[in-house]
């Protein structure tokens, strides 16, 4: 925290911004964490008048946040895993773009998806077992993903037990490629991939004005606004200012993109749509950006974040890679006719990069918002993961992951080839750091105790 503070009024962790739109749309908007939440110390939520104040029910803790994060088609080893382990490993050109997180991040490799083997196209039955532990059945898991195993433990108290987003509008393969969260058996809960949509999902529900963008959201809520700002003290008014200003930024944002970014596109039949028709890396920063938003005002504890669909076929412009698409370089045997004049080694090695730079902006998203004692980073654990380790194989030995956040809990900024499952990193993130107890996953045998401080 800025300074301690010993006595002031108790602000709820609870407290929305509620309003009535023109048309009569019920607008509720969360707020983001105030020093007046906190107790002196900033280590747990403060009691408020009318909460319980009989000892042990003053000070609750602090939310933990479990986001899961992927992206498609592995990764180039030489180009993605240090050689060396320990602190001093090295930053290798796929991993620059965390080198200002170095020390927040664990580096896995070795980590074998043991339940990839069985039926599929090698890419299908990697994403089952990677996400599920479980078999694929020929059209989906055989059970729940990781983050609806965590949802389910932790995720009751919030407005959304889960948030499942998306960026890449990709039409190719089946409900397997398309999606990374799994109720259960074959069930799916597909990504929001238009940020219309979830900004309207986050903030509330539609009307002409406010889709148009012609009025914002936040008129409906100014007058509540206003009467909140009268009763915190002017630091935490200037962090409401803050809050609201990024809430207007973002629908600017929005409101700016191309009428064609409203439609959802990842249903269109080939050859239709070929995975060339989106800026990616403006959708991907305002879904983090939400992402970030939902988070801090507790609308969720769980999140899953699907950057490119597994199997990818997304191409690359803003890269300068146009001739192939991403599945295509995987196979092509480091050359490719027509790849742009560049070897498709040093393509893949981009595109990873591009993909570690999206996650580590959202590393900074959530590192900037102040909550408690330290942020929102702070409180909050993310696994980065991939369908396979080599794509050309189809590689389901040696996967590489990395486990972010800033909690006490995790052994950060290392590099460690461990012997185990991905079930078993699941399971010790999920009960030993997000506190979870989940207490089993299949595949999973044993808890990683490097991973852990």
């Amino acid at each position: 925290m800025s300074h301690v503070i010993t006595s002031r009024a108790r602000t709820s962790r609870r407290a929305l911004l509620k309003g009535i739109t023109a048309a009569g749309a019920r607008i509720a908007i969360g707020i983001p964490p105030l020093v007046s939440m906190f107790n002196s110390t900033g280590t747990a939520y403060a009691a408020t008048t009318g909460e319980k104040t009989a000892a042990g029910a003053a000070a609750k803790p602090i939310e933990t946040r479990f986001v899961l994060w992927f992206n498609g088609n592995g990764i180039p080893e030489r180009y993605w895993i240090p050689e060396n382990e320990g602190a001093d490993y090295d930053i290798t050109p796929c991993l620059q773009p965390l080198a200002a997180w170095r020390k927040d991040v664990h580096v896995l490799s070795g980590v074998d998806n043991a339940a990839a083997s069985g039926k599929g196209n090698g890419h299908t039955n990697s994403m089952s077992g990677l996400m599920t532990g479980t078999d694929f059945t020929g059209r989906g898991p055989s059970g729940p993903s990781i983050d609806q195993i965590v949802a389910s433990k932790i995720g009751g108290d919030s407005r959304f037990r889960s948030l499942q987003i998306g960026v890449a509008q990709e039409s190719f393969g089946e409900s397997m490629q398309r999606n990374m969260s799994w109720a259960g058996y074959e069930r799916a809960l597909p990504p929001e991939m238009i940020p219309h949509r979830l900004f309207d999902r986050l903030f509330g529900a539609q009307e002409e004005g406010w889709v148009n963008r012609k009025r914002s959201i936040l008129d409906a809520v100014m007058g509540d606004a206003s009467e909140l700002k009268k009763m915190v003290p002017s630091d935490d008014q200037a962090r409401l200012d803050e809050h609201l200003s990024g809430i207007r930024d973002l629908e600017r944002s929005i409101a700016g993109l191309p009428p064609e970014y409203r439609r959802d596109l990842s249903n269109m039949p080939q050859p239709d749509f070929d995975g060339d028709m989106k800026d990616w890396p403006r959708i991907a920063k305002l879904q983090s950006d939400l992402l970030v938003q939902a988070l801090s005002m507790r609308q969720t504890r769980v999140a899953s974040y699907m950057l490119t669909k597994c199997q990818s076929i997304s191409r690359f412009p803003w890269l300068g890679y146009t001739s192939a698409r991403h599945h295509d370089y995987t196979h092509a045997q480091d050359k490719i006719s027509g790849a742009d004049g560049v070897d498709g080694g040093h393509v893949l090695r981009d595109i990873c990069r591009w993909h570690v730079e999206e996650f580590a902006y959202l590393v900074s998203r959530l590192e900037s918002v102040p909550e408690g004692d330290g942020t929102l980073f702070d409180h909050t654990t993310l696994i980065y993961v991939h369908e396979h380790a080599e794509a050309n194989p189809h590689k389901n030995s040696g996967l590489a992951m990395i486990v972010a956040g800033g909690s006490p809990k995790v052994a950060k900024g290392s590099h460690t080839r461990v012997t185990g499952t991905v079930g078993d990193v699941y399971l010790t993130v999920a009960d030993e750091i997000v506190g979870a107890g989940i207490g089993k996953f299949p595949t999973a045998t044993k808890k990683i105790g490097s991973l852990l401080a």
